[in-house]
């Protein structure tokens, strides 16, 4: 993971590098060679993606005007400040390890899970929550990835109830996720709590250019909001389709979409999102490389 960033581009090296001094672990060894199943716990998979995310943009963000906004999905929200200068990758990536661990911690002492809604629209996928909670059992829309696919957080029997009515709403599938907590759910205020902390302590800075925030997708012009609406993050639903089209907007005709960081999956929401959408991902040092030889 990474590894080839760092082989090939000096500026993505040195940012692995201040991310592994500033965490006081070799993070880039974890990435770079596993092993896999420690990669994969929360506590190391949330600094490393956005570490993964930090060197792409260490080494093509002098290609190219300045963005007109930025935004990310969930942990990727702290990238989007990266990118905007209001964290840099050494305090964003010490903040997004406290947040795997708070997230980890909440998860154990009241153990949620999440499932994937497909094919079923958004307030369809709502009302069946509201359905499903009851008993003092939650379920809540924690991810608006697309118009018809909502991901749903919350205790195990009233996400299992909203699964079912989902179904019964005509939804084609609902895919039980592997994860150790229900995150963006209210079930995570024990976290946030603590996280508000962090992010009070941490040095943020005015972000360069509006970030479009995960709880509310409205343009953050200043740090205290910022840390504010990334305390909301971890128990509101991250509003992906609106944060997609409030930055289509802000960006005017002929926007074009720049996913940096491993895999391409928020490409392809995009493109759900926004009919006909420019979009590019950067995440391999080969695709690096191809970006900058056009610009």
């Amino acid at each position: 993971m990474g590894k080839d960033l760092a082989e090939r581009f000096p500026a993505a090296r040195d940012t692995f590098r201040a991310i592994d001094e500033a965490l006081a672990f070799p993070l880039s060894d974890l990435m770079f060679a596993g092993p896999e199943d420690e990669l994969t716990q929360t506590h190391n998979a949330q600094p490393a993606i956005l570490a993964h995310s930090a060197a792409v943009f260490a080494a093509v963000h002098a290609a190219g005007p300045a963005p007109a906004a930025a935004a990310g999905h969930s942990l990727g929200e702290y990238s989007a400040y990266v990118t905007a200068g209001g964290l840099t990758a050494p305090d964003a990536a010490r903040l997004v390890r406290k947040r795997g661990e708070l997230m980890h911690q909440a998860g154990t002492e009241r153990p949620g899970t999440m499932a994937a809604v497909l094919g079923l629209a958004t307030a369809q996928v709502e009302a069946a929550c509201r359905e499903a909670s009851h008993d003092g059992a939650v379920a809540t829309p924690a991810n608006l990835n697309a118009p018809d696919q909502t991901v749903i957080s919350g205790d195990p029997d009233a996400v299992r109830r909203a699964g079912e009515a989902c179904k019964a709403r005509g939804a084609k599938r609902v895919i039980p996720l592997k994860v150790s907590g229900a995150f963006h759910s209210p079930l995570m205020a024990p976290a946030a709590s603590h996280l508000r902390i962090a992010l009070d302590r941490a040095p943020f800075r005015d972000p360069g250019f509006p970030v479009i925030a995960n709880a509310t997708a409205e343009p953050v012009h200043d740090a205290a909001r910022a840390r504010r609406l990334l305390t909301d993050q971890l128990t509101t639903p991250v509003r992906w389709v609106d944060c997609v089209r409030n930055a289509a907007a802000l960006a005017g005709d002929g926007a074009r979409f720049i996913e940096i960081g491993p895999g391409n999956v928020l490409a392809g929401l995009v493109k759900r999102i926004v009919a006909g959408a420019n979009v590019v991902s950067l995440g391999t040092a080969d695709e690096v490389e191809k970006f900058l030889e056009a610009a």
